[in-house]
């Protein structure tokens, strides 16, 4: 006989038909199974095939693909019953159908074909009988394992691998021999015939007879390690880019990355960096000279609480030239040992210590990965396995500098932001007053507490002493973070103090402080307003009416706490914020009772992300209420109760002040007419009060002061002119009223000059003086220290 070709088209029936139903195509095949010639059939319905009484016509295809019992005629006039295969080819929009034309032979049991193909089959394959043991493996699954079947027949296989990974293999075998239901499992194991891990696509399906009764468990092992590599490599590549860098915190990012390498690349991961240079700046570009002092920021383990670290958190060690850490830092490079010239000895033998440490958890292979980032070297990573078989591949080294590299632009973004963080934080507190000065109108507690996270911002307080015993409070928000922030800051607080010294009422100053703002904003280079905003409050008391003026611009009202009632807010018009040029400021005066409490802060202080406002201020009236006792204490638990346990989110400045009235025996109020006469009347009326008052120590000084105020006053101002006096345990003062709005200045008189040298005098015997408009024309006024006070 003529052996038959592989591919022999004789030995199918195949016969195309066209949608409209007519055969377009007969093959040899089909020729040989219903006797018809290609031309005989060709153009003709298929149905023309079909016995008529064979039963009723086949069912119209519901998909692309049918299949069924035909009954057809033969060319001779005998029918055969045929079972057909068709499928719907769309794109010539046509049927194939295919038949065999011989059925095959029943296979023999012992089919030699049949067992070439389970034993020489590339795929290691594996059969277990009912008691789930070994009952046949092919030469695939034996190179697999290591052993041949003769040797493990009848084992399990937990017996066969011994290890976690088969027993847990075990427990999924009896779950399909149970069920009746196929199983695909993954694992990544190192089996007795491998010497490095591979990942295994398992296949579990049951082994059934001719009842259905399921006989054993077939186990099929496909190996997908460089897919696996290559899936876990991009996962581990996602995880970092998603994972690394959340924050700008150095420890957080360290810690970020230790977790993305733990378990996914290494069992035992470390961040050792590089300290900052001790006075501030860039790191530098060279690398570092040996020996290298490195700190441990972070590491994490597979075992808990990391006992493989031989360094603790936060602790620095020194790394000789031998080491390796120093020899990755030094080079550049990763260093992977134990290599083609290392031994696991060599490695650890710069530190006895380390060496013990590692042959007691059984590390078995580390990598040194240099941390660098804009040519920079920030540190060195170390990466171990001992629980993971297999060292670590050339891939590893890949993988690990690919992670490496994207978390050292997190962490030098980390650096750069502690170190401008840091500078911005010396920055602002140097702005900020660093204590408040003590003041007969009120006592005072203040706090200021930088982001926790968010760069260091523009919030600011102060308490400025003004003339008549007056006190001005401000609190202020610049818009944003940084060292601007802070230098904008500084430069609004500055001129708040400025302002504040010509007595300028609140409103006034808030339209001078705008301007301001707007002016900064053209400086900057935006060339238009809004671009540089702030918020801010302004009050001034005066502990002779007990009387408080407030304006605010844009910033949240603050609160106030009456003597023995509750705390409550003040309905103050908001004013625009400052920045945005043009639009005026509202100021309202209340009067206060001695003792109460306001309570002035920046929004960092209520606003906090999940939390209402409304929530915010409930919590600080509660606060205030429990605590208005002690200012101080009053500020600790402010804080503690709006603030989260992480840190504010925003800057919050804080200022409680707690007012004093000046008692009506301390002020003595005299009208002076306009006539040089009644100086000296006057005069004796000061000397009087000075004695009434047990203040004759200061009455040389006085004198002279009011004389001179008086008598300018006569001669420059216009009536009525006032004079009042008014003191506390430190300092007396005198205040000469009029109506004029001419202020009066020093100025250097001449040798025969028989005037001009009056305010001169006031300057030298008084410890400061000035002058500040009113309503109803100018005040001066001249501070006197009493003995054995500065």
């Amino acid at each position: 006989m003529t052996p038959v070709h592989p591919l022999d088209e004789a030995a199918t029936a195949r016969a195309v038909i066209a949608e409209n139903g007519t055969l377009i195509h007969w093959s040899e095949g089909a020729r040989r199974l219903l006797g018809y010639a290609p031309e005989e059939v060709e153009g003709r319905p298929a149905a023309d095939l079909l016995d008529p009484s064979g039963g009723a016509a086949p069912a119209e295809p519901t998909g692309d693909i049918w299949n069924g019992t035909l009954s057809l005629r033969h060319r001779d006039g005998h029918t055969l019953s045929v079972w057909l295969l068709a499928h719907r080819r769309e794109a010539k929009d046509e049927w194939l159908v295919v038949t065999p034309v011989q059925v095959a032979p029943p296979r023999p049991p012992d089919d030699p074909l049949v067992k070439a193909v389970f034993t020489q089959a590339p795929c290691a394959m594996a059969a277990y009988d009912e008691r789930l043991r070994l009952y046949a493996q092919n030469d695939a699954m034996a190179d697999v394992v290591g052993l041949p079947e003769a040797r493990i027949r009848g084992l399990r296989i937990s017996e066969i691998g011994g290890t976690q990974v088969s027993e847990q293999l075990e427990e999924d075998m009896l779950g399909v021999f149970l069920s009746g239901v196929g199983r695909d499992v993954e694992t990544y194991t190192r089996t007795g015939g491998e010497n490095r891990a591979h990942a295994w696509l398992l296949r579990f399906a049951p082994l059934t007879d001719a009842e259905g009764q399921v006989r054993g468990v077939s186990l099929a092992a496909h190996d997908f390690t460089e897919r696996y590599r290559d899936r876990e490599r991009l996962q581990l590549l996602n995880e970092a880019s998603m994972r690394i860098g959340s924050t700008l915190d150095v420890t957080r990012t360290a810690q970020e990355l230790v977790d993305v390498f733990v378990p996914a690349l290494a069992d035992f991961a470390g961040v050792d960096l590089l300290d900052p240079p001790e006075h501030g700046g860039e790191p530098h570009a060279a690398p570092p000279s040996t020996p290298i002092t490195l700190r441990r920021a972070a590491h994490r383990s597979v075992t808990p609480g990391s006992p493989e670290a031989s360094v603790i958190l936060g602790e620095a060690d020194v790394y000789p030239a031998s080491s390796p850490q120093a020899n990755a830092l030094v080079t550049g490079r990763t260093i992977a040992a134990p290599d083609a010239t290392t031994t696991p000895e060599e490695w650890v033998a710069w530190d006895k210590r380390r060496g013990e440490r590692f042959a007691k958890h059984g590390v078995h292979t580390t990598m040194w990965v240099p941390i660098q980032a804009r040519g920079q070297t920030l540190g060195v990573v170390v990466l171990a396995r001992f629980r993971r078989p297999d060292p670590f591949t050339p891939d590893d080294v890949s993988l690990a500098e690919e992670v490496t590299a994207r978390a050292a632009v997190c962490l030098d973004n980390a650096q750069r932001f502690a170190r401008e963080r840091k500078t911005a934080l010396a920055l602002q507190r140097s702005l900020l007053p660093r204590s408040l000065p003590r003041t007969a109108a009120l006592e005072a507690a203040s706090r200021y507490l930088p982001a926790a996270r968010a760069g260091v911002g523009g919030d600011w307080f102060d308490v400025i002493p003004l003339s008549g015993m007056r006190v001005a409070m401000v609190v202020g928000d610049v818009v944003g973070h940084g060292i601007q922030a802070s230098a904008a800051m500084g430069r609004l607080r500055t001129a708040v103090r400025t302002l504040a010294d010509i007595d300028l009422a609140p409103d006034e100053l808030l339209t001078h402080l705008d301007d301001l703002v707007v002016r900064l904003s053209v400086e900057a280079g935006s060339g238009t307003t809004g671009e540089f905003g702030a918020t801010c409050l302004y009050a001034v008391y005066d502990p002779v009416s007990r009387r408080c003026t407030l304006a605010r611009a844009g910033h949240p009202p603050p609160f106030i706490v009456p003597p023995n009632g509750l705390p409550r807010e003040i309905d103050l018009p908001a004013g625009p914020p400052l920045g945005l040029g043009g639009l005026p400021f509202e100021s309202v005066e209340l009067e206060l009772s001695e003792g109460t409490v306001l309570a002035l802060y920046t929004d960092g202080l209520l606003w906090t992300p999940g939390r209402d406002l409304d929530v915010g201020r409930a919590l600080l009236s509660r606060a205030l209420e429990q605590s208005s006792h002690s200012l101080e204490w009053a500020c600790h638990a402010i804080l503690q109760a709006l603030l989260p346990v992480g840190g504010a989110t925003d800057d919050v400045a804080l200022l409680l002040a707690r007012t004093h009235g000046l008692a009506a025996s301390h002020v003595a109020t005299w009208d002076v007419p306009a006539d040089p006469a009644h100086v000296a009347p006057i005069r004796k009326k000061v000397i009087e009060q000075l004695d009434a008052w047990g203040l004759s120590e200061a009455t040389f000084t006085a004198e002279l002061v009011v004389s001179e105020l008086v008598t300018n006053a006569i001669r420059y101002g216009e009536p009525p002119i006032r004079l009042r006096l008014l003191h506390d345990a430190t300092t007396l003062i005198c205040e000469v009223s009029d109506r004029s709005h001419t202020a009066p200045h020093l100025r250097r008189a001449k040798v025969f000059d028989e005037g001009g040298r009056g305010l001169l005098l006031v300057a030298q015997l008084t410890q400061r003086w000035g002058s500040r408009y009113t309503a109803e024309g100018k005040t001066i006024w001249a501070e006197l220290a009493l003995l054995g006070e500065a």
